[in-house]
């Protein structure tokens, strides 16, 4: 009996998978973008790290009114800043996005104010809207605060008065984030992408494999064969999960070239994803893949034509594809039930993964569990709704 039932699923396995491979149209469709969006995404965020890091390399200051404020200017200078006159329409470059650096604006009156003891003002204009240009903003304020206590430890040191009295408590600043870490906030959207991959991947293979066949007239000859109901779930649902994964471990896969083509250097001594983290997003998304399979079968499987299967199963796909952005959205930290949510579990493990951190099986097993759970009862449903099918 076992013999029988290994055999038939073997045979329905390498048919489901046959049958997927053929179709090249579809898998073209779903690899490309599994295996290229993540990362061209990942490019073009070290593309934009670099470009802001060349920017803060340049070192220069956009100013209008430079020639109001020498004392200012002997400053910035002192720090290795070039001084750059803005354009004189730089409130409408800055609005329109192609003036990338915030402008510091100097009144007239600057220096006399400033050597009357009086508190003379100076405009940091930018716009929020321009992200490229806000991003300058930090570095100019942080500017004249050092501009601000030089004048305030020179005015102490000319009446006799310590300049420690600027400061009473010497602040030190640690960072316990590790270097990987610090990566991860950065690379964070890789996991989703992997998410992404075994959702599409098992997907096509659960649709064709139910309602593709049910449209296709070939799902009722099937179910008469002596071959049992089991053999046959298994063996449509071991098809599902193998792509799913298959597609999955490219989309891992795509991420080691990628790392070689960072552009920011900063980023890529930081981000290192080698074959380790291959092999662990690969275990971490097996559960999902297997729970996910099972589910998109159940819903398909009392469908009659793949386009009514794909628009019952746009709700595991939202709230699978959306369930990690609930980590982005939660200020509070990671929260104990993420673990047992699918997608948001995998997503929380992955994170921890490029962190550096380690996985113990009190993180791991929820996940395993609830797919678990989902791969036993999904796969009960459809064996019935088969057995439903022929007694009709």
């Amino acid at each position: 009996m076992r013999t029988s039932l290994m055999k038939s699923f073997w045979i329905v396995f390498a048919k489901e998978v046959s049958d997927a491979l053929r179709d090249r149209r579809t898998l073209l469709r779903l690899l490309v973008p599994a295996v290229l969006m993540g990362p061209l995404l990942l490019l073009a965020l070290s593309g934009l790290i670099a470009s802001l890091e060349a920017r803060a390399e340049k070192r220069e200051v956009l100013v209008v009114g430079m020639e109001h404020a020498p004392t200012l200017r002997n400053f910035l200078e002192r720090q290795t800043y070039a001084i750059q006159s803005a354009p004189a329409d730089y409130e409408a470059r800055l609005r329109a996005t192609t003036l990338l650096e915030p402008v510091l604006v100097i009144g007239e009156d600057f220096e006399r104010e400033l050597l009357a003891g009086e508190r003379p003002t100076v405009a940091v204009v930018s716009d929020s809207a321009n992200q490229r240009a806000g991003a300058g903003v930090p570095t100019l304020l942080r500017l004249l605060q050092g501009f601000n206590r030089e004048r305030a430890t020179l005015s102490l040191a000319l009446r006799g008065v310590s300049t420690d009295l600027l400061q009473a408590v010497d602040v030190e600043d640690r960072d316990l984030a590790s270097t990987q870490a610090r990566a991860a906030r950065m690379t964070g959207i890789i996991p989703m992408f992997i998410i992404m991959a075994v959702l599409y991947g098992a997907l096509t293979a659960a649709l064709d494999s139910t309602a593709g066949e049910r449209e296709r007239g070939s799902l009722e000859p099937l179910l008469m064969n002596p071959a049992s109901h089991v053999a046959l779930v298994l063996g449509k649902w071991g098809a599902v999960t193998l792509l799913g994964m298959a597609v999955a471990l490219l989309a891992n896969l795509s991420f080691v070239p990628a790392q070689w083509f960072i552009k920011s250097d900063s980023l890529q001594a930081m981000f290192q994803f080698g074959w380790f983290e291959v092999v662990a997003f690969l275990l971490l998304q097996l559960p999902l893949a297997a729970g996910l399979g099972a589910v998109l079968m159940a819903m398909a499987i009392r469908s009659k034509t793949v386009k009514e299967a794909q628009a019952s199963s746009t709700v595991v796909v939202t709230l699978v594809g959306l369930a990690p952005m609930v980590s982005l959205l939660n200020p509070g930290g990671d929260a104990a039930w993420y673990l047992w949510v699918p997608g948001l579990a995998q997503n929380t493990l992955m994170l921890l993964v490029l962190k550096g951190e380690a996985l113990t099986w009190a993180r791991v097993l929820p996940g395993v569990l609830v797919g678990a759970v989902l791969t036993v009862g999904c796969l009960l449903y459809v064996a019935r709704s088969m057995r439903a099918a022929v007694a009709r």
